[in-house]
C-alpha cells in the first residue's frame, strides 16, 4: 500500500490486519501532526517503508522486495488548495506517481486498485450525477492531476492488463472519519476548531459534497479487489459515494457535526475570494451497488455521530486505536443503512 501514513490509508491498514493480511507500506513520511497513523500505532500493523512515489527506484525495489498479491496505491497530494500553491508537486506526486506504480507492478502483481477522487471529472451544469463514463477533467491542479490519473491508469490497464495483473480505480467522495487531520478539510477543520476553542473559517457554506465515512469507501476498495482477483472484467474505474440522501451542504454538516459534539463550534465565512472549486459534486454508485453488491453501510447522520465519538476518545486520552477498530467490527456488523 503506498500512501499507509495517510488518514485513508491508517484505517485501510488497520482493517487488513484485523483480516490477517500481511501489510507493506510505502510513503514518503507522516503528512499530518497530530496523526492517525502515530496516535493509533498502525506501525504494528505493517512492515513500512520510507520512500517517494515520485522515486520509480524506490518504488521498484519495494514492490520486487515483497513481491504483493495486491496493491492500494492512495498515495497523492489530496488537497485543492494546496495543489494551487504547488501545482508541480501536487502534478508530479499525483500522475508521475500513479505511473511509477503501475509501471513496477506491471507483469507482477495480480490486483492493482488505484485511488483517485470524485473530483477528476469535468464539471458540467446538469443536475445529474457523475457516472464512470462521463469526461475526465478538472479546472484547478488537483482535479485535473486526478484526471490525469485516471487516463494513465486506463491507459496501462489497456495496453498492458492481463491475466498477471489486472487493473481499477476508483473514485471516492467525500470521505470522512476519526483521524482526519489534514488541513482545509470541513470536519478536520471542524474538530480542530472545537478542541481548540478557536473559530473555524468556512469558505462555501452552500456548497455540497457526497460525505460518507471512510468505512463505507474501503469495504467497496476491499470488495473490488476480491472481486477482481478472479475476473478481469472487474478491472474498470469505480465511483464510490453515499445514498442521495447524505449529498448535502457545508452548512448542514456543521449543524448535525455540532450537535453530536454536544457544544457550541464556532464558525466564520471568508470574506475575500477564493480560489475555484465546483459547488455541487454528485457520483452515481450504481455500478458498484449492482456489480459488486456494495452499499453504504453508515449514513450521514451514523458516519458524523461515529466522527465526533472518536474525536472524544482522542480529546480524552483515551485508546485511539481500541476506538477505531470497535468501529471497523461495528461497521461490519451493522445492516447497510437504507
Amino acid at each position: 500500500m503506498t500512501g499507509h501514513t495517510g488518514f485513508k490509508g491508517s484505517w485501510l491498514s488497520r482493517w487488513l490486519s484485523e483480516l490477517e493480511a500481511d501489510v507493506v507500506g510505502l510513503s514518503d513520511g507522516v503528512p499530518t501532526t497530530p496523526s492517525l497513523y502515530e496516535d493509533a500505532h498502525i506501525d504494528r500493523d505493517l512492515d513500512s517503508h520510507v520512500g517517494d512515489v515520485r522515486d520509480q527506484q524506490i518504488v521498484r525495489s519495494v514492490v520486487e522486495s515483497c513481491r504483493p498479491e495486491v496493491v492500494y496505491h492512495l498515495a497523492a497530494q489530496s488537497l485543492v488548495r494546496r495543489s494551487y500553491r504547488e501545482p508541480l508537486l501536487t502534478y508530479s506526486t499525483n500522475v508521475l506517481g500513479t505511473a511509477n506504480v503501475l509501471e513496477a507492478c506491471r507483469d507482477t502483481v495480480p490486483v492493482v486498485v488505484v485511488v483517485t477522487s470524485d473530483k477528476c471529472y469535468a464539471e458540467h451544469s446538469l443536475e445529474t450525477p457523475f457516472v464512470e463514463t462521463d469526461p475526465l477533467g478538472g479546472s484547478d491542479p488537483y482535479s485535473s492531476s486526478k484526471a490525469c490519473a485516471e487516463l494513465v491508469t486506463a491507459a496501462y490497464r489497456n495496453s498492458y492488463s492481463s491475466d498477471e495483473t489486472k487493473v481499477a480505480s476508483v473514485r471516492a467522495g467525500n470521505v470522512i472519519g476519526g483521524g482526519d487531520w489534514a488541513e482545509d478539510r470541513l470536519v478536520a477543520d471542524l474538530l480542530r476548531g472545537a478542541l481548540s476553542r478557536r473559530p473555524v473559517v468556512i469558505r462555501n457554506p452552500a456548497s455540497t459534497r457526497p460525505w460518507q465515512h471512510v468505512l463505507n469507501a474501503l469495504e467497496g476498495y476491499l470488495a473490488l479487489a476480491e472481486r477482481l482477483w478472479d475476473d478481469p472484467s472487474f478491472g474498470d474505474a469505480w465511483n464510490f459515494g453515499p445514498n442521495a440522501s447524505d449529498e448535502t451542504s457545508v452548512a448542514d454538516v456543521i449543524a448535525l457535526l455540532t450537535d453530536f459534539w454536544g457544544e457550541h463550534i464556532a464558525v466564520e465565512q471568508v470574506a475575500e475570494p477564493q480560489p475555484h472549486e465546483a459547488p455541487a459534486l454528485r457520483v452515481d454508485s450504481t455500478k458498484a451497488r449492482k456489480r459488486l453488491q456494495w452499499e453504504p453501510r453508515w449514513n450521514l447522520e451514523e458516519a458524523l455521530r461515529r466522527t465526533a465519538e472518536w474525536a472524544k476518545t482522542y480529546r480524552d486520552g483515551g485508546d485511539v486505536r481500541a476506538a477505531s477498530t470497535a468501529q471497523i467490527h461495528a461497521h461490519q456488523a451493522e445492516t447497510v443503512s437504507a
